[in-house]
């Protein structure tokens, strides 16, 4: 397994880090292509570095760590080592480094390629920086995709809630339906034909409008 993390140098060495895992889960019996599990994730973290790293807003002094997690997906059924290698390896590192201090934040993507999008505030994240995004949103005219329900959900900012770094999951895990985790995850039916590039740009653009929100918050 390979982590892969892209940096912006800012004018502070505080780190807001925007995360996404990259690999996709393997079955034997069919081939999963996780378009939306995780490409939606991965694609809209790879535009999100291109944007910010290209950006002369000068409301944007933070250092940003562009993080593409491997070995989300259990091998076999998900349990707290079977699950989240990429992350947990990644905190651990930077914990043993002593860089761990650094993050003050993380913004974690998965899941947001749906057609029919429906963002659940997610209750093991930092109500601080819900609050902000969710804010964002709802000033945005988004307030009919970031939602007022509630969903807990285990995922790659577990480790980095773990280590004490304020952390979010932007994830819709009624994937196919208004049931949890819906029709089309981990099927064969997460394809390409059932992502949309509109709800790409939705959090993309809440995401970017709430950065500079983050970053006065944190200083």
């Amino acid at each position: 397994m390979m982590n892969i993390v892209g940096v912006r140098p800012g004018k502070v060495q505080e780190i807001i880090a925007i995360g996404a895992h990259y690999e996709t889960k393997f079955f034997s019996d069919f081939t999963f292509v996780g378009a939306n599990d995780n490409c939606s994730g991965t694609g809209l973290l790879l535009e999100i570095a291109r944007v910010i790293s290209s950006t002369t807003d000068p409301s944007l002094d933070f250092t940003y760590w562009f993080i593409f997690l491997d070995g989300e997906e259990a091998f076999l059924n998900w349990t707290e080592t079977d699950s989240l290698y990429g992350s947990r390896h990644l905190v651990k590192v930077l914990k043993d480094n002593g860089k761990i201090y650094q993050i003050k934040a993380m913004i974690l993507l998965d899941m947001i390629g749906d057609k029919d999008l429906n963002i659940y505030k997610e209750t093991n994240s930092s109500a601080w920086l819900t609050k902000i995004i969710w804010t964002t949103a709802e000033e945005m005219g988004y307030e009919k995709i970031f939602l007022s329900r509630e969903m807990l959900i285990v995922d790659d900012h577990i480790p980095f809630l773990n280590a004490g770094i304020s952390s979010i999951d932007i994830i819709d895990f009624t994937y196919g339906g208004n049931k949890s985790p819906g029709l089309y995850w981990h099927t064969p039916h997460d394809t390409l034909d059932k992502v949309c590039k509109k709800s790409l740009e939705i959090v993309g653009r809440v995401v970017l409008e709430s950065l500079p929100r983050i970053e006065s918050y944190l200083k």
